[in-house]
């Protein structure tokens, strides 16, 4: 028989990132060969936004959407719960005391008491500012830069899924850093822990900040299609963006958002669950870049052909 214990011996974090990778894939997979054969459900639950299901939608289907501008709700998370953590983090590295108990309790549950110390202080800052930064500016512009259409709906779960993710992101970072495990620190706390920045993590910081810029850009760019030169709203319509990486992409956000994800396993590549949260935020963005170039190409003629779906020359 299941009982808590069973449960307790169970990642979650990496049980939910798993479980959104599947359905991903296997729901991806199924609309790029098959769509035309697959319920009107399974379409209309999967496609939102520029790309929604056309046609008839199912009825019960259509009781599970919610605005899609409900995005910034979980952004509002996003910056609270990374923010959160970065608190935790830095009054243990500040103090060089390990995190209250209340903290490694809760990552026992989500993570087990048998995690151990895998990645340093000094990579834990680096990730946990960097994704910290991330959510701030997301929660900046979903909140006073982009423009959602009244009318475009999503799924409950393509909503809920936003605040997954955010909330296992975070909590990987921290659950095998030194400090947040009942493991035996790699250095001792009583003489403060300590930390050993070298030139390959300055080059991620960098290679972060760039992607995080162009991202914002991109965001930006989209944004403008549908304000005039005072930044009024005039439009909520589907426009072809250009300049910058759109010349390149049709999908140069969720480019950078992948790169930005690469940066962060790779100053966490000893965590075992953020090779989840990669492999995760890659899918998702692959089956959403290839989408929106299905769509710009079917509504957009003269859509230019050197574009690739998501990665520059190559997809």
């Amino acid at each position: 028989m299941f009982s808590w214990l069973d449960l307790r011996s169970i990642n979650l974090i990496n049980f939910l990132l798993v479980n959104l990778i599947i359905t991903v894939v296997v729901l991806g997979g199924l609309l790029a060969t098959i769509e035309k054969h697959l319920p009107t459900a399974i379409r209309q639950t999967f496609r939102y936004g520029k790309h929604a299901l056309k046609g008839t939608p199912d009825r019960l289907v259509s009781l599970l959407e919610v605005p899609k501008a409900w995005f910034k709700h979980f952004y509002v998370f996003a910056a609270a719960w990374s923010l959160a953590g970065f608190a935790c983090m830095a009054q243990a590295y500040v103090t060089g005391k390990p995190a209250p108990d209340f903290v490694i309790d809760f990552l026992d549950m989500m993570a087990t008491n048998k995690r151990g110390v895998r990645t340093t202080p000094t990579e834990t800052l680096i990730a946990m500012t960097l994704i910290t930064m991330q959510c701030l500016r997301r929660f900046y512009e979903t909140w006073f830069v982009q423009v959602f259409s009244s009318t475009m709906k999503i799924n409950l779960s393509a909503y809920l899924v936003g605040y997954i993710h955010y909330f296992c992101t975070v909590a990987a970072i921290l659950s095998q850093a030194e400090g947040f495990t009942r493991a035996g620190p790699l250095t001792q706390p009583a003489n403060g822990y300590r930390f050993h920045p070298d030139v390959s993590l300055a080059l991620a910081i960098g290679l972060f900040y760039y992607a995080w810029f162009h991202q914002y850009r991109s965001n930006v760019i989209l944004a403008n299609l549908r304000k005039d030169k005072t930044g009024k709203v005039i439009s909520q319509k589907h426009s072809l963006p250009s300049g910058d990486y759109f010349e390149l992409v049709s999908s140069p956000h969720m480019f950078f958002e992948i790169v930005m994800y690469v940066v962060l396993f790779g100053v966490l590549y000893r965590n075992t669950s953020m090779v989840y949260v990669l492999l995760w935020v890659v899918s998702n963005q692959v089956m959403n870049a290839w989408l929106t170039h299905q769509w710009y190409m079917e509504n957009f003629p003269n859509y230019p052909k050197n574009r690739k779906a998501l990665i520059p020359l190559v997809f």
